[in-house]
């Protein structure tokens, strides 16, 4: 068989990894919470940032996330499911839930408000023949483009296409069917598609 992103002796490996250092951390081994940390503090700012969208905040929120962690590590169960699942469903809740509290103060601005800066900068970079802009343009107005996504979408294309997450996992995470999972994955993608297509940027 031919090994894969996601093959399952990675991901076995990994469990077992979170598993063992769980269990020091439990007994209190100071090392093992510090290991545990690094081993997913980019992951957990990854999730938060493209959710977010802000490196300040972003930041704020991943040390939320496993101060978080530190209160309720007792409280995961290794026969129910990985601890990364776990700990993604934690920052899902985290994220959803700064979102519900900074709803009335935020102020996004549309795609099309941003439209004669983002214009200056594609002809700044010398009218390419394909049309497609710059690797940082274009991951720039990715970002922007999940930030007009709904909570709900967004969410999902993160964990699935940034995160690459399985159907299942997703599944887990936000403790809805695999159905589901998939009909908003859909509808984000083409959500995204119908943003970006104004600008010509690729999604590859």
């Amino acid at each position: 068989m031919t090994p894969t992103f996601r093959g399952n002796h990675r991901l076995d490996q990994s469990f077992d990894l979170d598993i063992r250092l769980v269990e020091r951390c439990l007994a209190g081994d100071e090392a093992a919470w510090e290991d545990l940390v690094k081993l997913h503090t980019r992951r957990v700012y990854a999730i938060c940032y493209r959710f977010i969208g802000t490196d300040s905040e972003a930041q704020d929120l991943t040390q939320d996330v496993f101060m978080r962690l530190f209160k309720t590590l007792r409280m995961f169960r290794a026969g129910e499911g990985s601890f990364l699942v776990w700990l993604t469903r934690m920052t899902r809740n985290l994220l959803i839930d700064n979102y519900r509290r900074t709803k009335q103060a935020r102020v996004t601005d549309s795609i099309e408000d941003q439209l004669p800066m983002l214009e200056e900068r594609a002809g700044g970079i010398g009218g390419r023949a394909d049309g497609m802009l710059a690797g940082r343009e274009a991951s720039e107005l990715i970002q922007g483009a999940l930030q007009k996504l709904s909570p709900e979408l967004r969410e999902t294309v993160i964990l699935r296409d940034l995160e690459e997450l399985d159907y299942k996992e997703i599944a887990a995470v936000l403790n809805v069917p695999e159905g589901t999972v998939k009909s908003r994955l859909n509808r984000g993608r083409a959500e995204l598609a119908r943003l970006l297509k104004k600008y010509q940027v690729a999604l590859v």
